[in-house]
């Protein structure tokens, strides 16, 4: 059993989108296509957003050199790279086992780096980042 990798890329006159389909498996009869247009430069990040099988709390570095965000909701192929006001703010106040913190906290962190979550319930969702 193998599997075919497909590539199309289509230019217009006036802009470019490049589509990428998965990954295509002999056993699978859906391909999953993906649009990607230029880069938005001047877009705002829309957090959280989903961009294949996840969920985004933040920029991610997927397949790129730069960190980059969905500048929709659910990710349309309209993106641009992070600058550093457009990484994740921390959700203060946030919910940490049994404590409600209004301030990064190392409180559960091995190496003592301070630490905050992205959504008001750490508990239920572990979604959290280092602070600066």
């Amino acid at each position: 059993m193998g599997s075919l990798m497909l590539l199309f890329v289509e230019t217009t006159r006036n802009s470019s989108a490049c589509i990428f389909p998965v990954i295509l498996n002999e056993l699978s009869s859906t391909v999953e296509t993906i649009t990607h247009f230029p880069e938005v430069k001047d877009g705002e990040c829309v957090f959280p957003f989903h961009y294949k099988n996840g969920t985004y709390y933040d920029c991610i570095k997927s397949k790129a050199r730069h960190k980059w965000c969905s500048l929709n909701k659910t990710y349309e192929g309209y993106w641009k790279f992070c600058s550093a006001e457009d990484f994740a703010n921390c959700a203060f106040p946030f919910w940490y086992r049994r404590l409600i913190y209004w301030e990064c906290t190392d409180d559960g962190e091995a190496f003592g780096k301070k630490w905050c979550s992205l959504t008001k319930n750490f508990n239920k969702d572990r979604i959290w980042k280092y602070c600066e």
